[in-house]
C-alpha cells in the first residue's frame, strides 16, 4: 500500500475545512497510508518587503525539505507545474507505487515554494492557473487523491 504524505504549511483555521479534510482522510485510509504533516507558517507584516517574503519562503521551505524522505517520490504543487487530468493523476500514482513506497505532496504557504523545493521535486503539479487559498487547496488535493484511487479501482465515484 502506497504511503502518501501531504506536507503543508499552516494549520486549517476554519472548522468546515477541517471537517472536509477529516472526511477525505477517513475515505483514503482504505486506499493508502495517509499522513498530513502541518508545518508552522512564518509570520509576516501586512505589507512585507521582497526580502521578508524571500526569508519567509526560505524558512518554510527548509522545514519542508527536512520532512522529505531520501527515497520518497516528491510532488511539488505549484502554479508552474503540469496541469493533468484526474485520470492522469491516477496513472501517475500507479506508476509511482511501482518505483517508490512513499509519495510526498507539498503544499507551500501563502507565498509559495522556494526554488530548492521545486528542484528537489520529481514532479511539479498544477491544478490550474487560478489561485486558491492554500488551506482550501488541501481539501481539493485530498479529494483528487481519493478520486485517483477510485479511478484505479474502477469504481463509479469518478464519472
Amino acid at each position: 500500500m502506497l504511503s502518501v504524505n501531504i506536507i503543508c504549511v499552516g494549520k486549517l483555521k476554519e472548522s468546515y475545512l477541517r471537517e472536509a479534510t477529516e472526511e477525505y482522510a477517513k475515505r483514503l485510509k482504505a486506499l493508502c497510508k495517509l499522513s498530513v504533516i502541518e508545518l508552522p507558517e512564518e509570520r509576516v507584516g501586512d505589507d512585507p518587503s521582497d526580502a521578508e517574503i524571500s526569508r519567509t519562503v526560505n524558512a518554510e521551505s527548509e522545514r519542508i525539505m527536512a520532512k522529505l524522505g531520501k527515497g520518497d517520490y516528491v510532488i511539488a504543487l505549484c502554479v508552474e507545474g503540469k496541469n493533468i487530468s484526474s485520470e492522469e493523476l491516477s496513472a501517475k500514482l500507479e506508476d509511482i507505487s511501482m518505483r517508490s513506497s512513499t509519495v510526498d505532496l507539498i503544499i507551500g504557504g501563502s507565498w509559495g515554494l522556494s526554488d530548492a523545493v521545486k528542484q528537489r521535486a520529481d514532479f511539479r503539479l498544477s491544478m490550474g492557473k487560478m489561485t486558491f487559498p492554500h488551506q482550501l487547496f488541501r481539501v481539493m488535493l485530498l479529494e483528487q487523491l481519493y478520486r485517483a484511487f477510485q479511478i484505479s479501482r474502477g469504481t463509479k465515484y469518478h464519472k
